[in-house]
């Protein structure tokens, strides 16, 4: 009796192992991702500061978005903020594929929704809240100023980065807010108000909103 204890007790703890080695071959769910496998088959390229910053920006400032939007669903139940948040948890997400490709620490970690590494952008975020929670315009007006500061931000990086990943990822990144952006207004306009670009030129702006929506965005 005893040998067949040992046996099944064996048994068990074999089985226990692989159970436990399966869970850990499979804990990222970004590992065979589209958009991952995609960034990753571009080249291994060193990277300077500044691209590091910008990876480490972007990452926070996706999940800003995010965190936003998803916010606001829960304060106005409207269907555009949940949509977008979607799309930015991709945006971010992406970038964090990016950081674990060239093996940098995550500036986001363990942090909720609405709490954020970065100082400057933890204000941006209680700011924006705030003027959200106001009225549907108001939030619809804060979509339009997150996409307008997001699009700056990209249209910067781009500029300074040479790295064909990030200039892929980023690329995308702007697509996707240009898109947020033409969403929103259409928004702004069907309440009854008006927005102003703040970061981009004014010029920019027309061109977005005028221009009509693209494919292939994330």
């Amino acid at each position: 009796m005893k040998k067949v204890l040992i046996f099944a007790i064996a048994i068990v703890a074999a089985t226990s192992g692989c159970i436990e080695d399966d869970t850990t071959i499979n804990n990222d769910p970004l590992e065979n991702d589209p958009i991952t496998l995609k960034i990753n088959a571009f080249p291994k390229e060193s990277l300077n500061e500044g691209e590091i910053l910008s990876l480490n920006w972007m990452r926070e400032e996706e999940k800003l978005a995010q965190d936003v939007y998803l916010t606001l669903y829960d304060k106005w139940n409207i269907n555009i903020f949940s949509n977008i948040a979607s799309s930015e948890k991709t945006h971010t997400n992406s970038v964090l594929a990016l950081l674990k490709k060239y093996n940098l620490p995550d500036p986001v970690g363990s942090n909720g929704i609405g709490v954020f590494s970065d100082n400057s952008l933890q204000t941006i975020y209680n700011e924006l809240v705030t003027q959200g929670m106001a009225s549907l315009l108001d939030a619809y007006k804060v979509g339009a100023t997150i996409e307008d500061l997001d699009i700056m931000d990209l249209n910067n990086w781009i500029e300074k980065v040479d790295n064909e990943d990030l200039i892929y990822v980023f690329g995308n990144l702007n697509k996707g807010s240009r898109n947020h952006m033409r969403s929103f207004y259409s928004q702004i306009l069907n309440s009854g108000g008006t927005y102003t670009a703040q970061y981009i030129s004014q010029f920019e702006f027309d061109e977005i909103i005028n221009g009509a929506k693209e494919n292939g965005s994330w």
